[in-house]
């Protein structure tokens, strides 16, 4: 039995005080935060009310923006797991780093820029692209990646589901569109407007990289109306990074030995 102004034991103070101030970090959706205050770190024990506070809203800032980064390369459905701080160097790869550093800023986003990214089979080009779409997903953009070949599909789906213009404003949104697999074949005319009407919407807004094995060049060999495109040229090449791929060995083959010495 507890005598007249006997005072409650501190942990069972902190516990009163507590309870509702987690179950309110709950609701607010706060749940790092609430996860420590329900079993504090005893090293923090030492520290200043504000240096603890200062720590837990750190870990749920942290938590937070991992977790917006996560579902950010989930939705890009990048086509290949790429990272630009793994991109491979060398003498006899026309790769300049002091450009995909430049780039790796993402600073030509907000300038509205494009990247076109050219060279054959094995250069690295997909995988280029795909690190700008990683590097941009950890700096907070929305990315999506597209085949060229499966974007058609879509876009011709859209319409035969009456949601074309809904799926075009989507595309608008995206902060950072790729096209992977230009010029795999020549386009139809009905294609080639449908490619028009996407950079046109993108055009000053967004910015979009483009990947492929044809050279911007000869991008005009691949649409039947030559002022369709001239529009396409005139809505992306005038400002855009050109990086042009060379290199002796296939990246594929350089990134599975390396792999393989990992292992």
């Amino acid at each position: 039995m507890k005598m007249s102004g006997e005072a409650v034991p501190t942990k069972e103070v902190a516990s009163v005080l507590n309870n509702p101030t987690i179950d309110k970090l709950k609701d607010m959706k706060l749940k790092v935060m609430a996860a420590m205050l329900e079993d504090p770190d005893p090293s923090l024990r030492e520290l200043s009310f504000e240096e603890r506070l200062g720590f837990m809203v750190e870990k749920e800032w942290l938590a937070r923006k991992n977790a917006k980064i996560k579902r950010l390369l989930r939705d890009a459905a990048l086509g290949i797991d790429a990272c630009i701080e793994d991109i491979y160097y060398s003498a006899d790869r026309s790769i300049d780093k002091k450009t995909i550093q430049t780039l790796s800023t993402c600073a030509f986003m907000e300038q509205k820029l494009n990247i076109v990214i050219s060279g054959k089979t094995g250069s690295g080009k997909s995988y280029l692209a795909c690190a700008f779409g990683n590097k941009a997903c950890r700096q907070g953009y929305r990315v999506k990646y597209y085949r060229m070949p499966e974007l058609l599909l879509e876009v011709q789906e859209a319409k035969n589901e009456h949601r074309y213009s809904k799926f075009m404003n989507q595309l608008q949104k995206v902060k950072l569109l790729i096209l992977d697999d230009i010029g795999l074949k020549s386009y139809t005319l009905e294609e080639s407007r449908d490619l028009l009407e996407i950079v046109e919407s993108r055009y000053n807004r967004a910015s979009t990289i483009l990947s492929g094995q044809v050279s911007h060049t000869k991008w005009y060999d691949l649409f039947p109306d030559p002022t369709v495109a001239d529009a396409v040229m005139d809505r992306v090449i005038h400002n855009s990074y050109i990086i042009a791929l060379d290199s002796r060995q296939s990246m594929r083959e350089v990134m599975a030995k390396k792999n393989a010495a990992t292992d």
